[in-house]
């Protein structure tokens, strides 16, 4: 039988794939643009899984190309995107899946900031805002300085602005005017503190913590992530209060099953919710995740598609493995990429250091203060994820983008 997978993150693939066969069925990938998958399919075998090309943005041309596929067990989506047409899609085909209603409010970062306020879980509330001056007297009143201007149904860190004063307000509320928000722009209130995200898995009423991912974003007011490490080491009291907060905030917002990506500030006084993203971590994060705990975690996704209580939530983990650390390598301008200086210099780094390309030569680059903008990632390991950090940070501050100017 064949599971079939939405679009997907764009590292993962073989994993899914593996764990897929491992339960006996085929994995099949249905994609609107292979490009985003050039690593995992050029390291896979050919015949590692299926790949069906299809506008994954015309629901009826995949409708259309779900009813083609032989023996369709299970439908798994792991991007932001395209979360809640596949939720819909297969509830349409009675085949398990999230509550479409689920997936929807965890689409909409203001809904779901209001949601915990309203449950206690969360200081501040959040308000919608207009793009543009007039929407400065609005944050003022209802939020106050320093605040956050985020796109509601924004995804990779685009179209999010700290803003510390009322100039950079302002300077921030007119690049908000200018843009294409996928939802509404909404303020909130700034969290001091640093940045990390929850790596969890849940199944009715059950989560569990699989580790703390650290996360290092720019310094300017658009945000762009820069590097992140796994697992950062809490003391056990400490860990086991995200644990419970995390499930508090997952069950709030309605997630009852699957991998969950929560990204939150530890403040001084404890966990706040960043953003919710019902899906495993992007990035490198499964990879990293499979590597420290010696085992496939892509197979609790299989679990959750074919409507079974996912294993690992029950099996002893071995975090006896290394830990990881990586960094996204951004073009420092825009432009056609034409290649990167320094990638034969990595061997000689400590940490079986590793290059993961996200883009090819001969791709132009446009957007280069969001993730848009990454051409590749470093990956290092250590005995911590502290020291396979810098070890990461210090390759990667090696590797250079070749950029041409577009014609």
């Amino acid at each position: 039988m064949t599971i079939v997978a939405l679009e997907s993150l764009s590292f993962g693939l073989g994993r899914m794939a593996e764990a897929a066969a491992e339960a006996g069925h085929r994995l099949c990938l249905l994609t609107g643009d292979r490009s985003v998958y050039r690593h995992e399919l050029a390291v896979l075998p050919p015949d590692a899984l299926d790949v069906v090309d299809v506008d994954t943005w015309d629901q009826d041309a995949v409708r259309r190309a779900l009813a083609a596929v032989a023996d369709l067990a299970g439908l798994i989506n792991t991007t932001d995107t395209w979360s809640l047409p596949a939720a819909e899609l297969a509830r349409e085909l009675g085949l398990p899946g999230p509550d479409p209603e689920s997936v929807t409010l965890l689409r909409d970062k203001r809904r779901v900031r209001e949601t915990l306020h309203a449950h206690g879980l969360s200081r501040s509330t959040a308000v919608t805002v207009p793009p543009g001056p007039e929407g400065a007297g609005e944050v003022l009143r209802a939020v106050g300085l320093p605040a956050v201007l985020k796109d509601s149904a924004g995804t990779s860190s685009r179209h999010v602005w700290i803003v510390h004063d009322e100039e950079a307000l302002h300077r921030a509320l007119a690049e908000a005017a200018e843009q294409r928000l996928t939802g509404q722009l909404f303020a909130e209130a700034f969290l001091a503190g640093p940045l990390y995200s929850a790596e969890t898995l849940s199944w009715d009423g059950t989560t569990r913590l699989l580790g703390v991912l650290s996360r290092q974003t720019s310094r300017d007011a658009v945000v762009r992530e820069e590097a992140a490490a796994f697992p950062v080491a809490l003391p056990e009291a400490e860990r086991a209060g995200i644990e419970a907060w995390v499930s508090r905030v997952l069950a709030a917002a309605g997630h009852e099953r699957g991998f969950a990506h929560v990204e939150f500030i530890l403040t001084a006084d404890g966990p706040e919710l960043v953003e919710i993203n019902r899906r495993i971590g992007g990035a490198l994060v499964g990879e990293v995740l499979c590597r420290t705990l010696r085992t496939n975690v892509y197979t609790a996704m299989t679990d959750e598609a074919l409507g079974r209580r996912p294993a690992l939530l029950d099996a002893p983990l071995d975090a006896e493995g290394p830990a990881y650390g990586f960094v996204l390598v951004y073009a420092e301008r825009p432009g056609v990429l034409k290649g990167w200086l320094g990638l034969d210099e990595l061997a000689a780094f400590p940490g079986a250091v590793e290059w993961f390309p996200v883009r090819e030569p001969g791709e132009s680059v446009v957007h280069i203060g969001d993730q848009r903008g990454c051409t590749g990632m470093v990956l290092a390991e250590g005995r911590t994820a502290e020291l396979a950090q810098h070890r990461a940070w210090s390759a990667a501050v090696r590797v250079r983008p070749v950029m041409a100017a577009a014609p």
